[in-house]
């Protein structure tokens, strides 16, 4: 403490250095003195330019035929009801759930499975085959076109879902298994350790202990499986050739003809296609945000 005197005989007054401030408070201050519309213009133009072709495809699908206004009023099912009855909409609907829902399931049990044998045992070639996992995802689904067909073509599982939904969870099954074995890791070994000591086998300790914690990365990886095998259209494209067997994405091909395309019932199949993968992520948006951030701490 430094001190000093004011005047013959009076009594020593402390000086008290200034604080140093951290490098982190200054920048937070830095931050705060920013003008919000700074903040807001930017978010507000990337929110604009995001909505617009979300508002623009509603508006072809509500609007009637014929109409040029930029507000959908009066609005009109017409276009829904065409897709839905006339295109077969409602049995691609059905294809592309029952094919969704079948890659969700058969992805997330295999990703578990080979993600905790990845995540808790050490084996020979096992960095060679993590690499090979890492590798797999730099190769194309189209180059792999003809010789998947080919085997199908031998199996004789043409023109049937089985082949889409082997053919999707066997793509995505490298990263599911990558990404569930991170999920893994970051679960003390210790957990499972005290189970076996409670009388718990390996099967029971990993559904008792592990599992539950391990629900928002199943999650993320499971709505990732859905998702994509609900837009993929390659796969259902070459495998499938009876329309009563046609998913979704090949659908709203259909509907573009080679002179014309019909606006309203092709912006009218992409809402009917867009709806379902929005409420999904609405509902597990909290666990989805979890999972992400799971895999970024080190526990």
């Amino acid at each position: 403490m430094i001190t000093t005197q004011a005047t013959r005989g009076a009594a020593p007054v402390p000086v008290v250095p200034p604080p140093v401030r951290p490098a982190a408070a200054k920048r937070r201050r830095a931050w705060d003195e920013v003008p919000r519309w700074q903040i807001y213009l930017p978010l507000g133009v990337y929110l604009l330019f995001t909505l617009i072709p979300f508002y623009w495809i509603l508006l072809f699908a509500v609007r009637p035929t014929g109409s040029t206004s930029l507000v959908p009023w009066p609005m009109t099912g017409e276009h829904f009801e065409k897709v839905w009855t006339e295109r077969s909409f409602a049995t691609f609907f059905q294809n592309s759930l029952i094919t969704g829902i079948a890659v969700l399931v058969m992805t997330t049990v295999v990703a578990l499975a080979g993600g905790y044998a990845l995540a808790r045992f050490d084996f020979r070639l096992k960095k060679g085959f993590m690499l090979a996992l890492l590798c797999s995802q730099f190769v194309p689904g189209a180059l792999l076109l003809v010789p998947l067909f080919e085997i199908f073509a031998g199996l004789q599982m043409i023109n049937s879902l089985v082949s889409v939904i082997i053919a999707e969870t066997v793509f995505q099954l490298p990263l599911s298994m990558i990404l569930i074995s991170g999920f893994i890791r970051n679960v003390p070994y210790s957990l499972e350790e005290a189970a076996w000591v409670d009388g718990c086998n390996r099967f029971s300790a990993f559904r008792i202990v592990v599992l539950p914690l391990l629900r928002p990365g199943l999650v993320a990886v499971g709505s990732f499986a859905f998702v994509h095998a609900w837009n993929h259209f390659l796969f259902a494209l070459m495998f499938l050739n009876n329309q009563d067997k046609q998913t979704i994405p090949v659908g709203l091909n259909t509907l573009m003809g080679a002179d014309s395309v019909d606006l309203g019932a092709l912006a009218a199949g992409g809402v009917i296609a867009a709806v379902p993968v929005v409420i999904v992520f609405a509902f597990i948006q909290k666990w989805l945000i979890t999972g992400f951030s799971a895999g970024a701490v080190k526990g």
